[in-house]
């Protein structure tokens, strides 16, 4: 009996929800709508929000695609327990060639997704030999990689990318924005008015009041979806950089590192614990190598791989051990192809610095409104009453002699002006603001080494005060040597040169360096230099075994792997035993003071067995805190020899420990890395940025103390004292209330595993850190998990840890996690600078206008310039704004708390100051204009005109020039850095001439009048005062306290008054009389 499996069969995204400290998806879907329904129209708050229809129906098809894994894993079991081949029956599956290939990409898809065992067996026998001669593909050396033989495979096997759902398109932008409830009205208005003035003016002269609003409008929706669509391009190229991972394939008889989608059916991969499943393949040969599968079946049962169960899955994880496996199946022919060829991934996540903005977003939206009704009401009362007039000062509605007609636009225009007021108080920059400050941190971030992962880390990093630091690869440069050595207990005087060591010695120590090892070693045919592949210690070490004559191929063709237990940060030690001759060798490397500990013997340079005195293991152990000092990491060799009786069968082998104590000490040897150029600076940039500098190393506590100091992370020799300075087991050794007491002192722990640095970051969080952690290894998820940013490394980083992580460090640097602050921060500041400025210029033209209509009955400002100063308020005031770089002075003030007030009190300074000074000067003109700019001798309708537009144009300026104060809210110097900002010249110069365009050219659209030199002179230098005097502002103090708790402490204070003095009376207090209260 065979289970089918419906080809048709699509599967899910398994991505991981991963809920934010401010607000879970959940309650961001019922929250956010709530607060933005007060608003008029909720889709102006957020462009990316939580679509949770399309959530659920993603984990809907993920269940779908579990129950087809538990499918696949029913079947291959009920095979493996019951299937009975008949004898002389003929194979199941036909060997269908393809392109000179003995086997066909679908038969090669079924393999592996049925797990059928039987249809290996029938390719060539229980191993994979045979399967791959009929891919010929070398097990030992990969494919030749000629571009020629790459390029054949991928056309008949299929390359290892898959189609994409496309993104939304520029129309559906478009439409989006046609949809906001606000802009619909105004349409509405502007349609109306258009028939009206037609019918009235006639077809001339008639359509510009209703084509102006039109077009002002179209103006506005075009921009916006403009925006809209860049940013969501933006977004799209960076998950593109995200799935794009590299990794190492046998080409050739070498490892070269490739990109994924470069992977082919036929190649050779190396995997090792930590790595994605690049493809479907086979196993070829592993020790303890386990897979998770959860992202595929759900299940998060770890599942041990080996010739039996050789099965490789593409997406899943390595869990443990190391191996290789050869490629089946690529692209839309796995399972991961079919899944993620379905899941498009859009950017839904709401950031936290979103979810506070709907705060501020509905104030201003509820003011707004209020404004616009308080507007409408007035104005309405006023044209009905007969008290507004036109500009010759004829009334403009008498009851019983004004026709339907002229009552009706009359209506349309007093709507509009209404409609026009809530368009400039509802926020929608906010939220534009938002995506581009993180849209352009993020592409610049790519440009100075760090891909985000999650939009919410760029603000989040602004925010930390600690960073809980690697030490190899983060601070060092990762490039490490052998630069001394210690073997047959002395000192060789050139670590790369025998020196009389007898010939077992070095057999054993050779043996030990190449079969206990990860890396690999090519010696070119043509006499070019050897090229030494691994991690940067299995380098080192391989690079030092060559210099002591080690011939790789030769020694591992001497021995036979029997069983490999893994390297890992736990116990930082790696064994292997091998068969060599008949005897069987176990061979550990590690850690050199816990490897040493394990040692009873050691081996002289005579080959001579000797036991490990006290003197000797004191001897070795100065040896160690000599080289470990002078900041050597130090790597320690050792042996015991293995009774082959007690070596399990095939069946036990997987559950079997090797033996650790009882060892023979070989060697040590010590290995220099050296610091990054340019950490000491970033370190104490942070020191000065009020963010502490923690380092967290695997590595001994004195080489960790020498990097330490080195790089200024401690001061002096002083300083390095417990707790300041401690070790992973002392720290872990403390209870849970002592460990928070002395997390805030940890500068540099040594010897830590990941659970040490997992309980470091959950005891700095309980005592209110925002921490960034960094992190490389499979075992540092929990870690970067449990951090407010997890920081991953891109080049020694395992799949796992970059998952779990928030932020990728491409070039693993620590000065690129400096930059990366330096980032968070500037978000931060460019949203509070438009936030600052949009404030200004909403209090500004909502006060204007409400005072001339309950004053006058007219406004200054018209729909069509209301408009226009929304387009330099919002979108372009967001670009300007928004993508400010940030600047030293971000780097000289103290991290702020992610709940510390959004509008602080330095900005509410500005805003009052600027606001104050607006109003005052163009209230003065609305009513004393004509005397003031001598237009007593005109017309009363042109002199109308003309008051009207100078208002509009230093209205406009006022805002022009208040950019430039937005820049720097608490620094004199608004002009540092400016010309650095080309966008921001860009608005601002085209801003400038657009203004003297509408001005000058497109008065009968809005309704303006040409001004003469003097009155732009004028207008400009009102502007221009706005510089002055926010110099003069900024010396005007302003409390610590923010100014939302200084009125919350008010108003409790005068509730707690009236209720003493009622208690008091009650009490009978006769000195209390009535009078006095």
């Amino acid at each position: 009996m065979r289970l089918r499996l419906n080809p048709s069969f699509r599967p899910p995204n398994p991505r991981r929800q991963r809920s934010e400290d401010v607000g879970s998806p959940l309650e961001k879907a019922s929250t956010g709508p709530a607060l933005a329904a007060l608003v008029l129209n909720a889709s102006r708050q957020f462009r990316y929000s939580l679509d949770l229809k399309k959530e659920e129906v993603t984990e809907q098809i993920r269940k779908n695609f579990r129950a087809h894994g538990q499918i696949i894993r029913a079947s291959a079991i009920f095979r493996e327990a019951g299937e009975i081949v008949v004898p002389g029956t003929p194979a199941r599956v036909a060997k269908i060639p393809s392109g000179g290939y003995e086997i066909g990409s679908e038969q090669l898809a079924v393999l592996v997704r049925d797990h059928d065992f039987s249809a290996l067996q029938e390719y060539g026998g229980a191993s994979v030999n045979g399967l791959s001669h009929m891919l010929k593909t070398s097990l030992d050396e990969g494919v030749l990689g000629d571009v020629a033989e790459l390029s054949h495979r991928r056309n008949k096997f299929g390359a290892n990318t898959y189609p994409r759902k496309k993104g939304r398109s520029f129309f559906s932008f478009l439409w989006e924005a046609c949809q906001d409830l606000t802009l619909i009205v105004l349409i509405i208005a502007a349609v109306i008015s258009f028939v009206l003035g037609i019918k009235t003016k006639g077809i001339d002269e008639g359509w510009y009041d209703g084509g102006s609003i039109a077009f002002a409008v179209l103006l506005v929706i075009v921009v916006k979806a403009v925006s809209d669509y860049k940013q969501s391009l933006q977004f799209q190229n960076l998950n593109e950089k995200k799935q794009n991972i590299l990794l190492e394939v046998m080409r050739g008889g070498r490892r070269i590192q490739v990109s994924i989608f470069d992977i082919v059916v036929g190649d050779v991969v190396p995997l090792k614990i930590g790595d994605q499943v690049p493809a479907d393949g086979i196993l070829i040969s592993g020790h303890s190598i386990a897979v998770d599968e959860s992202g595929l079946t759900g299940e998060s049962k770890i599942v041990c791989k080996d010739l039996k169960r050789p099965f490789l899955m593409s997406g899943c994880k390595v869990a443990d051990g190391y191996g290789t496996m050869l490629v089946t199946a690529v692209g839309i022919n796995t399972e991961w192809g079919l899944l993620m060829s379905n899941i498009s991934e859009d950017n839904v996540e709401e950031t936290p610095l979103q979810v506070r903005l709907n705060g501020v977003a509905t104030l201003i939206g509820v003011g707004g409104l209020i404004v616009a009704a308080l507007v409408l009401s007035v104005l309405m009362i006023r044209y009905f009453t007969g008290h507004t007039v036109n500009p010759d000062g004829s009334v403009q509605f008498v009851r019983g002699q004004s026709s339907l007609k002229s009552a009706i636009n009359g209506l349309v225009k007093i709507l509009t002006v209404a409609v026009t007021i809530v368009v400039v108080a509802v926020p929608e920059g906010l939220p534009l603001a938002v995506t581009l400050a993180l849209a352009y941190s993020m592409q610049k971030m790519m440009a100075d080494k760090a891909l985000v992962r999650r939009l919410s880390s760029c603000e989040t990093m602004g925010s930390a005060t600690t960073i809980c630091s690697d030490k190899t690869g983060t601070l060092t440069l990762n490039q490490m040597t052998v630069v001394e050595a210690h073997v047959g207990g002395r000192k060789l005087l050139h670590p790369g040169k025998i020196e009389d060591l007898s010939s077992s010695v070095h057999s054993l120590l050779v043996e030990g360096i190449a079969q206990n090892t990860t890396g690999n070693v090519f010696e070119p045919e043509d006499g070019e230099p050897v090229e030494v592949t691994g991690s940067p210690t299995e380098k080192a070490l391989l690079s030092w075994g060559v210099k002591l004559g080690m011939k790789l191929g030769d020694v591992r063709s001497r021995s036979t792997i029997l069983h490999v237990s893994p390297f890992n940060s736990e116990n930082k030690r790696g064994g292997v035993a091998v068969l060599s001759g008949s005897e069987v060798h176990l061979h550990w490397k590690g850690a050199a003071e816990i490897v040493l500990a394990s040692c009873t013997n050691w081996m002289d340079s005579e080959g001579q067995l000797l036991g490990m005195t006290e003197d000797k293991m004191d001897a070795f152990k100065k040896c160690i805190e000599d080289m470990t000092s002078v900041s050597l990491r130090c790597v320690a060799f050792a042996y015991s020899l293995y009774d082959m009786k007690n070596v399990p069968g095939e069946e036990a082998k997987g559950n079997w420990m090797l033996p650790d104590n009882n060892l023979v000490l070989l060697g040590i040897v010590g290995m220099k890395d050296p610091c990054r150029p340019g950490v000491r600076d970033a370190v104490e940039q942070c020191s000065i940025a009020g963010v502490k500098v923690r380092m967290v190393t695997g590595d001994n506590l004195l080489t960790a103390k020498a990097i330490a100091l080195e790089c200024r992370i401690l001061q002096s020799e002083e300083e390095a004292i417990e707790p300041t300075i401690i070790e992973g087991q002392v720290f872990r050794a403390y209870s849970e209330k002592a460990r928070e007491e002395i997390a805030e002192k940890i500068t540099v722990m040594g010897r830590s595993s990941p659970n040490d640095k997992l309980l470091l970051v959950q005891a700095l969080k309980k005592k209110g850190h925002v921490v960034a952690v960094t992190g490389d290894g499979t075992n540092d998820a929990p870690a970067l998990h449990e951090a407010d940013i997890g920081l991953s490394m891109g080049v020694m980083g395992t799949e796992v840890a970059k998952e779990s992580s928030d932020i990728i460090i491409l070039d693993d640097n620590f000065t690129s996690v400096v930059k990366v602050v330096r980032w968070g921060r500037s978000v931060s500041a460019n949203i509070q600078k438009f936030i600052q400025f949009q404030l200004t210029v909403n209090v500004a033209a909502l006060v204007i206008n409400v005072v001339a209509a309950v004053s006058s009955g007219d406004v200054p400002l018209n729909a069509v310039e209301l408009l226009w100063v929304n387009l330099i308020m919002d979108t372009l005031g967001a670009l300007a704004l928004a993508t400010e770089l940030p600047t030293d002075h971000l780097m000289k003030r103290h991290p702020v708390g992610q709940r510390e007030p959004l509008i602080t009190n330095v900005m509410w300074r500005n805003v009052v100051l600027q606001a104050v000074y607006q109003v005052t000067i163009l209230l003065v003109l609305n009513f004393g204009g004509k005397g003031l700019l001598n237009l007593t001798n005109e017309t009363q309708e042109h002199a109308g005109k003309v008051k009207n537009t100078f208002i509009f144009n230093t209205f406009v300026f006022c805002q022009i020039f208040n950019e430039f104060n937005a820049r720097k809210p608490d620094e004199i110097n608004i002009f540092n850095g400016v010309t650095k900002n080309r966008l921001f010249m860009g608005i601002v110069g085209m801003t400038f001439l657009l203004q003297i365009l509408i001005i000058e050219l497109l008065g009968k659209f809005t309704s303006t009048v040409r001004l003469s030199w003097k009155l732009w002179l004028a207008s400009m230098a009102i502007a221009l005062l706005s510089w002055p005097l926010a110099v003069v502002g900024k010396f005007i103090p302003v409390p610590e306290i923010p100014l939302q708790d200084l009125c919350q402490g008010f108003f409790r204070r005068q509730m707690r008054e009236p209720e003493g003095l009622l208690s008091q009376l009650s009490a009978g207090d006769e000195t209390c009389r009535p009078e006095e209260i």
